[in-house]
């Protein structure tokens, strides 16, 4: 899916952007999925590349952030901005950056009903369902190499 409003992306580190992260993923996972707060921050953070998307009035509206396994996780799209390209220009760039990176694979937890999304970018399924933070999940990757 290509964007159908102007987004711009921008890898960045906790540090940087601990204000902007934390606020698109309380009310994402934490408010919206009632995932627990500290299951959702975790302690990682501070340890991967994060991305945010801005909208075209410079607000944060998404992020995602990738640990140096090739973990990538915490995708979040605020919800008056899901279904415009969001999503994907974050994946398009986190894909980039793991394939600059030389990492062999990009690996995730995906919500099932994330999995078309993730599906269309070339990821495939493996596993079996197992359920995270009190959703059903499937595991991912998509080979780089």
């Amino acid at each position: 899916m290509q964007s159908k409003l102007p987004i711009r992306v921008e890898k960045t580190s906790w540090q940087a952007s601990v204000k902007e992260i934390k606020q698109i993923r309380s009310l994402v996972f934490v408010e919206e999925q009632q995932v627990p707060y500290e299951l959702d921050f975790d302690g990682l953070d501070p340890g991967c590349i994060h991305w945010l998307a801005y909208d075209s009035d410079n607000r944060p509206v998404g992020t995602g952030r990738l640990l140096a396994d090739g973990h990538f996780g915490r995708m979040a799209v605020l919800k008056p901005n899901r279904r415009r390209g969001i999503g994907d220009a974050i994946m398009r760039a986190v894909i980039k950056t793991a394939a600059a990176e030389q990492l062999p694979e990009l690996f995730l937890h995906a919500q099932l009903t994330a999995l078309p999304f993730y599906s269309g970018l070339g990821f495939i399924r493996y596993g079996e369902e197992f359920f995270d933070a009190g959703m059903p999940h499937i595991a991912m990757k998509l080979e780089l190499i």
